[in-house]
């Protein structure tokens, strides 16, 4: 009795093109097409334009989990940030997805909103994707994320907070000396009540370490043994939160004549309500911000602020990343990129 020959299943339109479509578009084998997609390196550049062609002309999407699964890697890596509101923190995952692309690595991003329990969750949630490597804003965790990422045993890189101890490799910068360079401007310009203003949310190490600094910078000035502080608790860092802060220091402290806030957005929210109270600036009131977001420098007039080399921790944490991925042993496992101090027209 003849065996009947089976019947290949046709392919359903929506699966999209094959690699043997590729291959018999671009006049190669399959094995030249595999080889080009892992390493393209190893095809001759005439045969590299050929694949490109085919890839183009068939509208091919290489499947990686295939390949992921049989590298056990994934080629890619999770960054983790507090917000995407915040420019500085895009031009950080700029520069540290301009490094991860050129090493070939695709990036899942993920938002905390300063949030512990839900940096927790993001973590979780994208570990479950395998990355090969994670970039973290923040160098403050819950137990249980540290545990997590212990556990993953992949390369971690933690970001704009300078610890001594980080997981495993940081970039960042002080967030309390700065404020001595801001008092120290203050002073020199004849500023004398000089008032802290910042939102502490649970998880921003940033604002605390930002607070703690000028409480002692203040005090190394024997004038001010009691650092005048108008602090809100776990509500939005935002310009709205900058204008309840100036209302507060105005009437709280009614002879201030300067406000230093925790970041720029703050005081940039607080510089635009004065305006609107006809309140002089910096004449009657100075006010300085932290971070030189673009927006520090558009204000009329424009902040005084600290700079931060936003983009420079990202591309810094990126060949970080890179190298440990690639298992050789970083030269430096905490780098402080620095910072610097802006003068402009608002105080």
């Amino acid at each position: 009795m003849e065996k009947e020959t089976p019947q290949r299943r046709p392919r359903r339109k929506s699966e999209g093109a094959t690699m043997a479509d590729v291959a018999r578009a671009a006049n190669v084998s399959m094995q030249t097409v595999s080889r080009f997609l892992r390493a393209p390196d190893t095809v001759t550049e005439k045969t590299a334009e050929a694949i490109r062609a085919a890839i183009a002309g068939t509208h091919y999407v290489h499947n990686l989990t295939a390949s992921h699964l049989a590298s056990q890697r994934s080629h890619t890596v999770a960054a983790i940030i507090p917000t995407i509101a915040a420019s500085v923190f895009a031009d950080t995952i700029q520069g540290f997805s301009e490094v991860l692309d050129a090493g070939g690595y695709q990036i899942f991003l993920g938002a905390t909103n300063y949030d512990l329990d839900m940096e927790e969750k993001v973590i979780r949630g994208l570990l479950g994707r395998r990355p090969d490597g994670i970039f973290i804003v923040g160098a403050r965790h819950s137990r249980q994320t540290t545990a997590l990422l212990k556990r993953a045993a992949i390369p971690v890189v933690e970001g704009w907070d300078l610890v001594q101890d980080p997981l495993d490799g940081v970039v960042g910068f002080s967030n309390r000396e700065p404020m001595g360079l801001l008092v120290e401007h203050l002073t020199r310009r004849g500023r004398r009540r000089i008032v802290f203003c910042g939102v502490m949310t649970r998880g921003d190490t940033r604002a605390e370490e930002r607070r703690a600094g000028f409480v002692e910078a203040m005090q190394a000035l024997s004038a001010h043994p009691q650092p005048m502080l108008v602090v809100e608790h776990d509500r939005g860092a935002d310009m709205d939160a900058g204008a309840r802060l100036l209302e507060r220091a105005l009437k709280e402290i009614p002879d201030a004549d300067a406000l230093v806030f925790s970041s720029d957005i703050l005081a940039s929210g607080a510089l635009l309500a004065s305006q609107r109270k006809g309140i002089a600036v910096p004449e009657r009131l100075a006010i300085t911000g932290f971070g030189d977001f673009e927006l520090a420098r558009h204000l009329n007039p424009a902040l005084t602020t600290i700079r931060i080399p936003a983009g420079e921790i990202g591309r810094r944490a990126g060949k970080m990343l890179l190298s440990a991925m690639s298992g050789q042993l970083a030269a430096e496992k905490r780098i402080d990129v620095g910072y610097e101090l802006v003068i402009r027209q608002s105080a």
